[in-house]
């Protein structure tokens, strides 16, 4: 019983230096497709080199390391051991970052294992997806954030009220002893089209007396 434990742990497929390298180099080149689907779709103050160029070495160290485990079982045990310790802090800027990590590691495995065709259907599939939906950004909301005096409250909110004419959504209202701050919603379009009829919105704001300041905000996805 001990001499078949021992054969079931320490049996495996050894790979010959043409697999390995074979692995290892179809690893480099859909890691390489995964960086130019990041460096394509990422536009704007999100995009990072370094973390780019991680990707790639994920891929590569993830091939690596499952060309281990397939050849060993009793070393694979052992290493998950050792990487189920670590413990990654790294800030997430942009959700998507978390789908290129997995993106990532999944082709790695694929690749790692063999399965170098069902790594190029599914990194093909998701380059296309991402080509089409990647520059998909919010951009259609705004946010009006406007602090003044407590008592010139009602006056700022009739104000509001008749530039946007009924679109603007009071979001949050904060306020202290002799201060007060909205903070509005309102979509582009209604922003473009009261601005047209009412270009001087923060004239008739500020011609009340009181008001600290006036934030026009561009609400996207790259606003933490």
């Amino acid at each position: 019983m001990r001499e078949y434990l021992s054969n079931v742990l320490e049996g495996g497929q050894v790979l010959s230096i043409e697999e390995v390298l074979g692995n290892i180099l179809i690893a480099m080149v859909i890691g390489l497709v995964i960086y130019l689907s990041y460096w394509i779709t990422h536009v704007g103050s999100v995009y990072s080199k370094k973390f780019n160029v991680s990707l790639v070495m994920l891929t590569l160290l993830t091939a690596t390391v499952m060309i281990i485990i397939e050849s060993n079982v009793a070393l694979s045990l052992g290493m998950v051991g050792a990487l189920s310790i670590v413990r990654y802090r790294t800030a997430i800027k942009d959700s998507r970052d978390t789908a290129y990590i997995f993106w990532a590691i999944i082709v790695g495995i694929c690749c790692g294992t063999g399965g170098y065709i069902i790594a190029a259907i599914g990194t093909g599939a998701v380059f296309i997806l991402l080509l089409l939906l990647g520059r998909v950004k919010n951009d259609n909301r705004m946010l009006l954030v406007i602090r003044g005096t407590r008592e010139k409250s009602m006056e700022i909110e009739a104000i509001v009220f008749k530039v946007f004419e009924n679109k603007a959504k009071l979001r949050v209202k904060n306020s202290t002893e002799s201060s007060i701050e909205f903070i509005y919603e309102i979509s582009k379009q209604s922003y473009d089209k009261s601005h047209k009829h009412t270009p001087d919105l923060l004239g008739h704001v500020y011609a009340l007396g009181g008001i600290e300041y006036v934030n026009i905000v561009v609400q996207n996805d790259e606003i933490v």
